[in-house]
């Protein structure tokens, strides 16, 4: 039978330790505040940005909300970045993705500072895991970092493969689980036998964005599935890149779609504000 890995049960473990964390801080006269920018009205995006509302609520952290028409300049939000970067009262800053197309993101992403860079997406921040230094980490890879450990799967010694190589999931999730001591291959849509790759996995990450794309063919006997897909199907439900019914009976743990790696990204964000207290003024 295969052990369900409960995101939401430990996300919320997670952010009751973050909320203990911030009341210290609080007595101790140290606030922290998160300035969240949101470009334009995609409604997938504004339930990603209410949902941070509600955790930084949850835990005690101040939420700064910038909601920007589409139509706003690049050199217009590239300022408000700039403030805030120099806002001694702000400790992350956070634009959400995508943005319009007449937006450079990687220009946005690379004006706000890397102390309060708490998406873990500047430049210097993935450099700094690439060389493990300290810095803030991609919040989704650190949360199913989290899921490992606190599910107690052990990294260390196991074939790890991560299917998807993007910026924000792939490439920081082969690094963090080489970091763990894994050893680590990263697989894609050009990975020529991509099935038996798969099934050398002990853990297998999946973020191919096709829906339902992995199933029992790919996955070894005993292996732990991570699935960080997240897609709607015929019937409009949420489902994952992992055919979830197909794998199942065959793994030793796996992660749902709807409440597996989703809840952790942003219990890794609200980590990585509170983390970010004192690098600010250093």
């Amino acid at each position: 039978m295969a052990k369900i890995i409960d995101g939401k049960k430990i996300s919320a473990e997670i952010k009751e330790e973050l909320k203990v964390k911030v009341k210290e801080y609080k007595e101790k006269g140290i606030d922290i505040t998160l300035a969240v920018i949101q470009v334009g009205n995609d409604p997938a995006s504004s339930v990603y940005v209410n949902n941070k509302k509600k955790a930084c609520e949850f835990i005690g952290i101040r939420s700064l909300a910038y909601e920007l028409d589409e139509n706003i300049s690049e050199k217009e939000l590239l300022d408000i970045i700039e403030e805030l970067n120099n806002r001694e009262d702000v400790n992350g800053i956070l634009v959400q993705l995508p943005l319009p197309e007449h937006i450079n993101e990687d220009k946005v992403i690379e004006a706000i500072s890397p102390l309060k860079d708490v998406d873990g997406f500047h430049p210097m921040s993935v450099g700094a895991l690439s060389i493990g230094k300290k810095g803030f980490v991609s919040c989704t890879p650190a949360g199913i970092i989290e899921l490992l450990k606190r599910s107690d799967i052990d990294i260390a010694g196991k074939e790890c493969v991560v299917i998807g190589r993007s910026n924000i999931v792939g490439k920081p999730m082969a690094m963090l689980l080489l970091r763990e001591n894994g050893t680590v291959t990263v697989a894609h849509s050009r990975t020529k036998d991509l099935m038996e790759v798969a099934k050398r996995a002990d853990i297998l990450v999946v973020a191919i964005g096709k829906p339902k794309f992995i199933n029992a063919d790919y996955v070894k006997e005993g292996a732990v599935v991570i699935d960080v897909g997240i897609h709607r199907n015929e019937n409009n439900k949420l489902c994952g890149d992992v055919d979830y019914d197909s794998v199942v009976d065959k793994v030793s743990a796996i992660t749902p779609v709807p409440g597996g790696v989703g809840p952790m990204t942003i219990a890794m964000l609200m980590s990585n504000c509170v983390s970010s207290v004192g690098l600010v003024k250093e």
